[in-house]
């Protein structure tokens, strides 16, 4: 363990915002975990949040599910609240990991990365908002570095499966990878799907404050990454995608972000060449275009006002056309979803000289898993405990990293194909 976390402290994991949505799926996650470690050290947990009763009612409702009586009685309960700085010490004075699912994360992130720095606990969250993601690099990579905490955000869906997605292919590849473009498809039962309105709440607030993050970039002062071999080809904005034979669109998320921290963090600290990167995702057929064009206008509109924001956040179903919802997908929409995200690579064989010609060499990799919500669970908790296990396969002494660049050494891909993801090369 690092100096500034020791085993003293009574839980190896704290679940903060464990009986929000996502937070829920994490705590399940985290439980099966526990009962199934192998002999040795058992996994020490606990919950947190500003509701006790709602804790506890969640705590019920997965021994229930997982048949797990002893959650009810054994689990610690800890009230902490991102509004009341003295709770969040003492929570983070308790734990060796937090797990924070508190969303949007530019309204309630900071408080916690700032009292896991300051307090010596590793911190990890599943944020999406690249605002947020680079900020806290921006202000906190060296106090975490000086205090030898790690702090590494995006650990879920959909951000681990494209970060460490290119990490494997780069390792399958013989020779100079330097393009890869990524195509995500969503596979749905019989009864659809829908996301949950902290993603939506999540989108809504970061295209309206968009422009605020190039003048954030400013700030790092990074000289631009070199394009190695050929630039990766352009696309139009939409169109029909053999690859997954669906109508196609840029990713808005936080992928291409990522990623790219990811690979500057590679180039810098490694000397590896970088990747260029293009996520899209596919959208459907025909009429999902159709819905997607006039949701699209709307939203794009509404956003720059402080009304429609107000407006878009209280009705997202209805302004998302039902793609969103205040309650989320239901456990059967959850259990019969799943994903999968195709990477197309080229760049030069071994022995090539990738500052002459065109690229010489492709591959085709491939990541599959289950619903996002699920992905999303298992990738953040498999995270943790790489953190607890593998300490020392970490980068320097501390910091602030993307997956990528805080796991590229350690065992994360194996953990996670045992798990909820299968990474593969296709022919």
């Amino acid at each position: 363990m690092a100096a500034a976390v020791t085993s003293s402290r009574p839980y190896h994991i704290i679940i903060f915002g464990a009986s929000g949505f996502s937070g829920r799926f994490v705590l399940e996650e985290v439980a099966r975990h526990a009962a199934g470690s192998p002999g040795g050290t058992p996994l020490k947990w606990a919950v947190a949040g500003r509701n006790r009763q709602r804790l506890e009612d969640v705590l019920k409702q997965a021994a229930e599910r997982l048949s797990m009586p002893e959650l009810r009685t054994d689990i610690e309960i800890i009230v902490a609240d991102v509004s009341n700085e003295e709770s969040l010490a003492l929570m983070c004075q308790r734990g060796l990991v937090i797990l924070n699912c508190v969303g949007p994360y530019r309204f309630y992130g900071e408080p916690v990365v700032k009292a896991c720095v300051t307090y010596g606990a590793h911190y990890i969250d599943i944020s999406g908002e690249p605002q947020f993601l680079e900020r806290m690099q921006l202000e906190y990579h060296t106090k975490a570095l000086d205090k030898g905490v790690y702090v590494i955000g995006s650990c879920g869906f959909d951000s681990i499966p494209a970060d460490l997605g290119i990490l494997h292919m780069q390792r399958q590849f013989k020779g100079t990878l330097t393009a890869v473009e990524s195509f995500l498809k969503f596979n749905f039962g019989p009864e659809g799907s829908s996301g949950h309105d902290a993603t939506w709440q999540s989108a809504v607030y970061g295209f309206a404050d968009s422009g605020s993050l190039q003048q954030l970039r400013k700030k790092f002062g990074h000289k631009p990454l070199p394009v190695v071999g050929a630039k990766v080809k352009q696309r139009s904005f939409l169109f029909f995608s053999k690859e997954i034979e669906q109508y196609t669109i840029p990713f808005m998320g936080s992928d291409r972000s990522v990623v790219k921290r990811t690979q500057r963090f590679l180039y810098e600290e490694e000397q590896q060449s970088p990747v260029q990167y293009s996520p899209f995702v596919g959208v459907g057929g025909l009429l999902s275009v159709v819905k997607l064009f006039c949701g699209g206008l709307v939203f794009w509109f509404m956003v720059k006002f402080s009304l429609g924001r107000k407006l878009l956040t209280m009705f997202p179903s209805f302004f998302s056309f039902g793609m969103f919802t205040k309650s989320g997908p239901t456990m059967k929409q959850i259990e019969d979803g799943s994903f999968s995200m195709t990477f197309y690579g080229e760049g030069y064989s071994e022995g090539s000289d990738p500052t002459q010609g065109q690229p010489s060499a492709k591959i085709c990799t491939q990541v599959i898993g289950a619903d996002g919500y699920l992905v999303t669970a298992s990738a953040m908790v498999q995270s943790a405990v790489t953190v607890l296990n593998e300490l020392h396969s970490l980068p320097r002494r501390g910091g602030v990293y993307t997956p990528g660049a805080a796991f590229y050494k350690t065992s994360l891909i194996d953990r996670l194909s045992s798990h909820s993801m299968q990474f593969s090369v296709k022919n």
